[in-house]
C-alpha cells in the first residue's frame, strides 16, 4: 500500500509539479520502479482500484504491458493463470475505455499468449478462449475485439522477449486458428456499430501468412462487406485497409501462385476500378481521395508484373494511375512513383524475358511491351515535370518547407529517369525541350517569376542527362544556344550551370562542342560571381567540363589558370567557398594530366604556386605566429595539395613537387603536431602524394616516415597510423624497404599497445584503435613477411582481445576485421607459411578469444555488430575446426540454463561444428543470430549472460 501511494505521488509530481527538477526526479523514480518485481503487483492493484485517476490508469496499464512483454520470465510458472484472469477482468472493466488503457491491457494479454503455448493456456489456446469469453459475455465484445485485432500484430513485435522458437510456434498457432478468428469476426458483423472495428481486426489477421485460397476469400462475408463499404458515401478506412491487405496477399506468392489467386483478384480489381471517377470529384473529401489513390497504387505495385504484359485490362489500371499522378496534391500523386519505377525495371531488365528462350523472341517481346507503354510514360513526363517549378513564395518558405520542396524535385527527377529508361533519353528530351521553348518565350514578359518555368524545364533536362546520347544533334545544340540568353537570376543561373556540367560528355562529343565552350565557361564565371549557391554549381560544372573535355581544353590553359587563380586566392568578385574551390583544383589537375610530361611539370608548378604561397608565408612568420593560427587557416591550403596530388596523374612530376614542398610540410609537422585537424589534412595530402608517386618518391618517403614515427610517440595522432597504412600498401612488398618498414611498424605498434592497455583507454582513444588495427590488417595483406614473425604480433593480438568490446563502431569493426584476417590467413598466397607463427599465439588464447566473441554476440556489443562478430567467430571456427568448437562449448557452458536452454545451445554449437566441417558459412548465420536474440531478449537475461561470460576478463578459467 505504501508503494502504491508513492507511485501516485510520483505521478502527481510528474504531471503537476511546477519545478522541472522535481518532475525529472519523479520520472526517473517511475522508470526505475517499472523494472522492479514489485511493479507487477502494484500496477495490477492500482488498475483494479476504483479510486485511481486516468494518469494512474495509463501509467499502470503501460507498466503491466511492458512487464509482460519484457519480464514475464521473472514470474514463477504458477503465476500465469492468476495473471491471465486478472488481465481478463481488467479487459472487461475497461471494455468501454479509456481507449488508451484498454489498448495497453489488450497488448498485455496478446504478449502473454506469445509466451504461453496453446496447451498451457488451456481452452484450446487463446483464440478459442476468446471465442468462449465473447459468447459468455457479449456485453464485453468491443474490448475483446481490440484483443483480437492486436493478437496477430504481436507475432512481429520484437519488444516481446520470447525465444525465437516460441515466436515461430505462436505464429503457427494463430494461423491454425485463422478460421476460428474469422468466424468470430463474421458473427460480429451483425452488430452494425462494430463493423469498422471488425474490418480493422480482419485486416490485422490478413497480415499473417495464412494461406487461405483466393477462391475462398473471394466469396467470404468479410471480404464482401469490405468491398461493399467502398461504395458508401463516407469511405471506410478499415475497409480500405482490408482491400489493401488482400491486394498484397494476392501478390505475395510466386508468379505460379497468381493463377490460384485469380478468383480474388477478379473480385477486387473491378471494385477498385469503379472508384476511378472519385479521383476527380471535387466534392470528395481529400482523405477519401488519398485512400482511393492508395488502393490504385497498391494494385500497381502488387500486380506490376501482370501489368507489364501490356494487356487491355492492365492498361486500364495504368490509366487510373496516370489520373492519380495528375492529382494537384503532390503527396497523392507521389503515391504512384514507386509503381512507375517498378514497371520500368520489369520492362527493361532482361530477366523478365528469359522464359521466352531465343534472342529474337526476347527482343521482339521487349519492343512490343515497351511500345505499349510509350504513351503512358510520355503522359507521365508532362504530368510530373511542372511539380519541380519554384513556388512564387519560395523565399518566404520555412527551412522545413524548402527542404520538402528539394525532396520533391529529387523524387520527380527519379520519375523522369524511369521515363527516359523506357522512352529513351532523346525522346524524353524532345518532350522537355518543348516545355523549355514555351518557358523561354515567357522569359521576356516582365513578370517577377518569369524565370521559374525555364528553370523547371532545365532542371528536368539536367535530370535525364545520363540517358541522352552523346551524338544527339537535334535538340541539345538548341538547348545550349538558349543558355546565354537567359536572365541571370540566381536560382536559374544555378540550374543553368548544373545543366552545363551534366552535359559535359555531350559537349566533348558534339561537333559544335569546342566552338560553344567559351560562351558556356563565361556563364560559369558569371555563376561564380553571382551567389554562393550558383558559385557552388558553377565550380562543380567547371570540374565536369575539365574532366570530360580535357583534351579540348589543353590549349586553353592560360584562361583556365586565370579562373583558377581568382577562385583560390579570393581576388575579384568570385563567391566560391573554400570547399567548392576544390572542384577547380581537381578540374585543372585533370587537364594537366593530359599534358606531356615536361609541360605537365611546368603546369603543376603553376598550379601549386597560389596554394604554397600562403603556407610559405605562415611558416616564415616563425613558430609563435604559426602556432597561433587556427587549423582552418592552414588546412584550406593543405587540402588543395591533397587534391592536386590525387588528380594530377604524373607520378614523377608529383614526386618532384612533394620533394620541393617537403621543407614546408616538415615545418608544419614539427610545429603543429599537437593539432589533430591540421595533421589529418597534412597526412591526407601526403597519402595522395605517396599513392600517385609510388616509388618515384625516393628519399622524401624516408624523411616523411621518420617524421611521423618520431612525432607519433609524442602526440599519438591517429592519422600518422593512417598514413603509414598507405605506405605499407605501396611499399610493403618492396624488399629494398623491408628493414625500414619493419622498424616503422614495430615502433608504431609497440607504442600503440602501450597506450591501449584496458577497455577504458580504447573508449577514450577509439580513433587510434581504429587506425592501428586497419594498419595491422594492411600488414597482413601487404607485408606478412615483416609483420607475422615480428615481436609485436603477440602483443597486438593481446591488445585486440582487450578492445573487441569497445562500443565505438569503427574501432570495434577494425579489430574484428584484423582478427578475421588472422584466422583467414590461408586465403592469401603467402599466408600458409606463417600458420605455425599464428597458431603459437592464437591457440593458447583461443578459449578466451572465443568467449569474448560469444560475449560480444550475446550483448557486450550492440545488435548492429552481430554480422562482423558472427563472421569473425565462424572464421575462427573454420581455422581451428574441432578445437574451436570445444572452446565454444566451454564458453556456452558458463551460461546458466535459465538464460539459454540445452536445445538452444546445441543448435548454436551445431552451426559452429558445421562451419568447422567446411559447410558454407552463409547458411549458418541463422542459428548464431538466434543465440544472440535469446541472450538479448531482455535486460535481466543479458546481464546474466554477460555476468557469466565476463568478456573484460581475458584469462577467465572455465568452471568444471
Amino acid at each position: 500500500m505504501e508503494l502504491q501511494n508513492t507511485v501516485k505521488e510520483a505521478l502527481n509530481a510528474l504531471y503537476h509539479h511546477p519545478d522541472d527538477t522535481v518532475r525529472l526526479q519523479a520520472d526517473r523514480w517511475l522508470q526505475d520502479f517499472q523494472r522492479t518485481l514489485d511493479a507487477w503487483q502494484v500496477a495490477d492493484n492500482l488498475l483494479h482500484d476504483a479510486t485511481s485517476n486516468l494518469e494512474t490508469l495509463i501509467f499502470c496499464s503501460q507498466t503491466l504491458r511492458s512487464k509482460v512483454q519484457r519480464d514475464f520470465e521473472e514470474l514463477p510458472s504458477e503465476a500465469f493463470r492468476p495473471l491471465r484472469d486478472s488481465l481478463n477482468t481488467l479487459l472487461k472493466k475497461f471494455h468501454k475505455g479509456p481507449p488508451k488503457v484498454r489498448t495497453q491491457i489488450s497488448i498485455a494479454v496478446a504478449a502473454l499468449a506469445v509466451y504461453v503455448p496453446a496447451e498451457d493456456w488451456g481452452d484450446g489456446g487463446i483464440v478459442n478462449w476468446l471465442r468462449d469469453e465473447m459468447k459468455s459475455h457479449p456485453e464485453y465484445i468491443p474490448g475483446f475485439l481490440e484483443l483480437l485485432t492486436v493478437l496477430p500484430e504481436e507475432v512481429y513485435n520484437y519488444k516481446i522477449a520470447a525465444r525465437p522458437e516460441r515466436r515461430r510456434q505462436f505464429e503457427k498457432e494463430l494461423i491454425s486458428q485463422m478460421e476460428v478468428a474469422l468466424s468470430i469476426l463474421t458473427a460480429c458483423l451483425s452488430i452494425n456499430e462494430l463493423k469498422e472495428q471488425v474490418l480493422e481486426a480482419f485486416a490485422s489477421w490478413l497480415r499473417l501468412k495464412h494461406g487461405i485460397p483466393g477462391s475462398v476469400l473471394a466469396s467470404h462475408p468479410l471480404v464482401l462487406t469490405a468491398l461493399s463499404s467502398l461504395k458508401s458515401e463516407f469511405l471506410s478506412e478499415a475497409a480500405v485497409n482490408v482491400i489493401s491487405e488482400l491486394i498484397h496477399y494476392t501478390a505475395a506468392g510466386s508468379s505460379s501462385d497468381v493463377s490460384a489467386q485469380m478468383p480474388l483478384i477478379q473480385v477486387i480489381v473491378p471494385q477498385v476500378m469503379s472508384l476511378k471517377a472519385h479521383l476527380k470529384d471535387s466534392s470528395k473529401d481529400e482523405e477519401d481521395v488519398k485512400a482511393i489513390a492508395r488502393l490504385f497504387s497498391d494494385m500497381g505495385d502488387s500486380y506490376v508484373e501482370l501489368i507489364a504484359t501490356g494487356s487491355d485490362e492492365s492498361m486500364l489500371i495504368v490509366n487510373a494511375l496516370l489520373e492519380v499522378a495528375s492529382h494537384p496534391e503532390y503527396y497523392i500523386a507521389a503515391m504512384t512513383f514507386n509503381f512507375w519505377h517498378s514497371l520500368q525495371v520489369v520492362l527493361t531488365k532482361r530477366d523478365s524475358y528469359l522464359p521466352l528462350g531465343n534472342e529474337a523472341s526476347i527482343e521482339a517481346e521487349r519492343k512490343r511491351r515497351q511500345d505499349a507503354f510509350v504513351p503512358s510514360y510520355e503522359s507521365l513526363v508532362s504530368l510530373v515535370s511542372f511539380r519541380v517549378q519554384y513556388p512564387q513564395d519560395y523565399l518566404d518558405l520555412s527551412y522545413e518547407d524548402r527542404k520538402e520542396f528539394k525532396h520533391t524535385r529529387y523524387a520527380v527527377a527519379d520519375v523522369l529517369i524511369d521515363a527516359a529508361s523506357v522512352l529513351g533519353g532523346d525522346a524524353t528530351l524532345q518532350i522537355l525541350y518543348k516545355k523549355l521553348v514555351e518557358a523561354v518565350a515567357r522569359c521576356g514578359n516582365g513578370e517577377s517569376d518569369e524565370w521559374c518555368p525555364a528553370e523547371a524545364a532545365l532542371f528536368c533536362i539536367r535530370a535525364i542527362s545520363n540517358y541522352v546520347s552523346v551524338v544527339e544533334a537535334e535538340v541539345m545544340p538548341q538547348v545550349m544556344s538558349f543558355l546565354p540568353k537567359l536572365p541571370q537570376q540566381p536560382q536559374l543561373l544555378q540550374t543553368v550551370c548544373l545543366t552545363i556540367g551534366a552535359y559535359s560528355k555531350w559537349l566533348d562529343s558534339a561537333s559544335i562542342g569546342l566552338s560553344i565552350l567559351p560562351s558556356l565557361i563565361d556563364i560559369l564565371m558569371s555563376g561564380m560571381g553571382t551567389s554562393e549557391d550558383s558559385a557552388a554549381a558553377a565550380a562543380l560544372a567547371f570540374k565536369h567540363i575539365c574532366d570530360d573535355c580535357r583534351r579540348k581544353l589543353c590549349g586553353c590553359l592560360d584562361g583556365l589558370f586565370h579562373i583558377y587563380h581568382r577562385a583560390v586566392t579570393g581576388e575579384g568578385s568570385f563567391k566560391v567557398s573554400a570547399e567548392d574551390s576544390l572542384h577547380l583544383v581537381e578540374a585543372l589537375s585533370m587537364v594537366i594530366t593530359e599534358l606531356p610530361p615536361d609541360n605537365a611539370k611546368r603546369a603543376l608548378e603553376a598550379l601549386c604556386l597560389p596554394v604554397v604561397a600562403p603556407l610559405q608565408e605562415s611558416v616564415s612568420q616563425g613558430p609563435d605566429i604559426l602556432n597561433k593560427k587556427s587549423a582552418r587557416e592552414l588546412t584550406v591550403h593543405i587540402d588543395r595539395f591533397a587534391y592536386i596530388f590525387r588528380y594530377v596523374n604524373h607520378p614523377e612530376a608529383v614526386a618532384d613537387a612533394i620533394q620541393r614542398l617537403w621543407p614546408i610540410f616538415k615545418a608544419i609537422f614539427d610545429l603543429r603536431a599537437w593539432d589533430m585537424r591540421t595533421m589529418e589534412s597534412l597526412c591526407r595530402a601526403c597519402k595522395y602524394a605517396v599513392r600517385t608517386s609510388g616509388r618515384f618518391m625516393g628519399i622524401t618517403i624516408g624523411a616523411m616516415l621518420e617524421e611521423i614515427q618520431g612525432l607519433y610517440k609524442q602526440h599519438h595522432q591517429p592519422c600518422f597510423l593512417y598514413l603509414s597504412s598507405e605506405v605499407i600498401k605501396i611499399f610493403g612488398s618492396d624488399s629494398s624497404c623491408a628493414s625500414y618498414l619493419k622498424n616503422l611498424i614495430e615502433s608504431l605498434f609497440l607504442h600503440t599497445t602501450s597506450l591501449l592497455t584496458n577497455i577504458q583507454e580504447f573508449t577514450a582513444r577509439p580513433d587510434i584503435a581504429d587506425d592501428c588495427f586497419l594498419l595491422a590488417s594492411r600488414c597482413i595483406r601487404y607485408c606478412p613477411q615483416l609483420f607475422m614473425p615480428s615481436e609485436i604480433f603477440q602483443p597486438l593480438i593481446d591488445c585486440s582481445m582487450i578492445g573487441i568490446t569497445v562500443q565505438h563502431r569503427e574501432a570495434s569493426n577494425s579489430i574484428l576485421t584484423f582478427l578475421s584476417d588472422i584466422f583467414d590467413l590461408t586465403n592469401s598466397s603467402k599466408g600458409e607459411q606463417y600458420l605455425p607463427v599464428r597458431d603459437s599465439v592464437i591457440i593458447p588464447r583461443g578459449a578466451s578469444i572465443t568467449r569474448i566473441l560469444i560475449a560480444s554476440l550475446t550483448g557486450a556489443l550492440p545488435n548492429s555488430r552481430i554480422e562482423p562478430v558472427t563472421y569473425t567467430l565462424l572464421a575462427l571456427t573454420r581455422a581451428y575446426g574441432a578445437l574451436a568448437v570445444e572452446w565454444a562449448k566451454e564458453s556456452v557452458s558458463l551460461i546458466p540454463l535459465t538464460a539459454v536452454t540445452e536445445v538452444e545451445r546445441s543448435r548454436f554449437l551445431k552451426a559452429l561444428s558445421d562451419a568447422a566441417s567446411g559447410f558454407d558459412i552463409n547458411n549458418l548465420t541463422l542459428p548464431i543470430e538466434e543465440m544472440s536474440d535469446v541472450c538479448r531478449r531482455n535486460r535481466t537475461v543479458q546481464e546474466i549472460v554477460q555476468g557469466a561470460l565476463r568478456p573484460l576478463e581475458l584469462n577467465l578459467t572455465p568452471v568444471s
